[in-house]
């Protein structure tokens, strides 16, 4: 989403806790404005395969109900309404893990500036069409977001499969606010890298939010995804994640990640220099997001933790829009801003060391170069 003027673009959890409690209602917010402030449905526990036994032995009198997910070998235990809010503490007792809720990592207030649709809401120069190109061999990249629609940058490419972007899910007769976050990422990482195959899964609501456990159904589903096309991903980008009350990382996150070779992750917008998941894992590459100045933007999460930075702010790319009383959809192009549209570019840079044959630790290693992280 873009800057609104005079606005800088930083937002706390507790406002958009306000701000989402209309659609979904099971959001808590731990340790609000505490060091341990994490966004966390509330009530559930995620579990492993190995550990569903024992720790529902131990929370029998607490737990409401246990479901199985076959995608991800995990179970979710969801807990009496009595102990809802106590669900963070519960799980640190028992070796389990709470539900994290992932933001996604555009700016969240504010809407895209659109133009190029004949509906233009400000002066803008257009934005030129990336090649119609794929590499050979081919490099695929997997985008785990909120879909991607046929725009025509990429609907008549040989690797184009939709996932049809939702754009208003909460059925308020508006477009929502992070609708064609998929559809525009796609669109930065073929501008810097337009020979890649971009194979895309659903893992963020067009609200902007997701969870642990849907980001790793997604994760599972790429890698599943591909092995089934005979392919495999060789670079994973990200632009949602989390706090956590300890500041680790959750544990099915790291598990789903350990899979893939190349991950590049948006370090997030919440001007914090707490670990942001799965962006500050050691084997993630995290990525703030710079002005226009060169400068770190003021609303882009920094640390330790964050191994490089690229322009996020006011980046044009490929937009769709909802006609309102129509089926029909304009496509067209926005500027938004976030660390959501700088980890692609840097991903784009993986991909490009992958394309000119180095490892993926070398491309990696290149990415970081190209786009320096000022500590």
């Amino acid at each position: 989403m873009s800057l609104v003027d005079g606005y800088d673009g930083r937002v706390t959890l507790g406002e958009l806790v306000e701000r989402w409690s209309p659609y979904a209602d099971d959001l808590y917010l731990h340790d609000a404005g505490g060091p341990g402030e994490c966004l966390v449905r509330r009530g559930q526990l995620l579990v492993g395969p190995d550990g569903v036994e024992p720790v529902v032995e131990r929370l029998r009198r607490w737990v409401d109900t246990v479901e199985s997910d076959d995608a991800t070998s995990t179970a979710t235990l969801r807990l009496r309404s009595s102990e809802h809010r106590n669900c963070i503490d519960i799980a640190r007792e028992v070796g389990a893990a709470p539900n994290h809720v992932h933001l996604g990592s555009p700016v969240l207030f504010g809407t895209p500036v659109l133009f190029g649709t004949g509906a233009e809401a400000r002066p803008a120069p257009s934005v030129p069409e990336p090649e119609d190109t794929v590499w050979d061999p081919p490099v695929r990249v997997g985008l785990l977001d909120t879909g991607l629609d046929p725009h025509p940058w990429f609907a008549d490419r040989v690797w184009f499969e939709p996932v049809r972007e939702r754009l208003d899910a909460d059925d308020d007769a508006g477009q929502d606010r992070q609708a064609g976050h998929g559809t525009f990422v796609a669109g930065i990482l073929l501008q810097h890298a337009p020979g890649v195959v971009v194979r895309a899964e659903r893992a963020l609501s067009s609200l902007g939010f997701t969870d642990d456990l849907t980001v790793a159904r997604g994760l599972r589903a790429l890698r599943t995804g591909a092995a089934a096309r005979g392919e495999r991903i060789d670079v994973v980008v990200l632009t949602a994640g989390c706090h956590t009350a300890d500041d680790t990382c959750p544990p099915v996150l790291a598990t789903e990640l350990s899979d893939f070779s190349a991950t590049v992750a948006a370090a997030g917008n919440l001007s914090s220099e707490r670990p942001f998941w799965p962006a500050a894992l050691p084997e993630v590459l995290a990525v703030a997001a710079t002005g226009r100045d060169g400068a770190t933007a003021g609303f882009s999460n920094t640390g330790p933790w964050v191994d490089a930075a690229a322009p996020g702010e006011a980046v044009a790319s490929s937009h769709v829009r909802m006609i309102a009383g129509s089926a029909e959809r304009d496509y067209g192009f926005a500027r938004w801003s976030g660390t959501s549209f700088a980890a692609p570019a840097v991903a784009a840079e993986v991909a490009r060391g992958l394309h000119e044959g180095g490892t993926p630790a070398h491309a990696l290693a290149v990415a970081r170069r190209r786009y320096p992280f000022g500590r």
